[in-house]
């Protein structure tokens, strides 16, 4: 049975996003945010290890609205990067639940690394711009990594 074009004026079927309709920044990016997440993962654990280790290997700058002891920041710190480090793995597989976990903790470490600003500023900032990436790229990929 041969197919026939449909009536002139008939709306067509919405189609699926096409590969050139694919932003690369974000295509590529979202393996990049999971390789981001999965080394700031880590380093916001050797973060943690080292506040726990000792009260006083991170200095002060000033006086700060956000009072914490180091040790409890190193205990947060230590767990969050644990967790991020996982879902990155979860991303850089292609697992579909990474993604939306991805962005909630990039958002929820971007929190904490405001708050960690005086402890250690440059590290902080360095940390808020990656999170900043991951989300990004993360919220405006359409299709699955692999």
């Amino acid at each position: 049975m041969a197919q026939t074009a449909p009536p002139p004026g008939t709306p067509s079927p919405p189609s699926a996003p096409r590969p050139e309709d694919e932003n690369p920044w974000a295509s590529g990016g979202v393996m990049f945010a999971g390789v981001l997440l999965l080394v700031d993962g880590v380093l916001d654990a050797i973060k943690g290890i080292a506040g726990i280790a000792s009260d006083d290997v991170y200095a002060r700058i000033n006086d700060y609205v956000f009072k914490f002891n180091v040790t409890a920041w190193g205990w947060i710190h230590l767990i969050l990067g644990i967790v991020i480090a996982i879902v990155g793995w979860g991303i850089l597989r292609g697992s579909a639940w990474a993604r939306g976990a991805g962005v909630g903790l990039a958002a929820l470490n971007m929190i904490a690394n405001f708050m960690w600003l005086p402890y250690q500023p440059v590290w902080a900032v360095v940390s808020l711009a990656i999170d900043t990436f991951v989300i990004w790229a993360l919220c405006t990929a359409r299709k699955p990594v692999i």
